[in-house]
């Protein structure tokens, strides 16, 4: 299962792990990912999306349909 936001596409980044003697180890950071409901009024159905918080956040002031054709637009998705 891939940690990917199907809406924004956000995915993991790259950083390092650093000990008290100051060595550092790779290591990766994960987006903070839900599976989440939405309803479409519109399709009168339920879609099932795995989406990061912030996500979830803009969905909540716009709207599903409007964030989705957002991204369509942008590429995203």
């Amino acid at each position: 299962m891939s940690r990917i936001c199907d809406l924004t596409g956000k995915g993991y980044m790259n950083g390092n792990s650093v000990s008290n003697s100051n060595a550092k180890t790779k290591r990766k950071f994960y987006p903070n990912l839900k599976l989440k409901k939405f309803y479409i009024p519109e399709e009168d159905k339920w879609i099932t999306l795995k989406v990061s918080t912030s996500a979830v956040k803009t969905i909540s002031k716009n709207g599903i349909t409007a964030c989705i054709n957002k991204f369509v637009k942008k590429g995203y998705i």
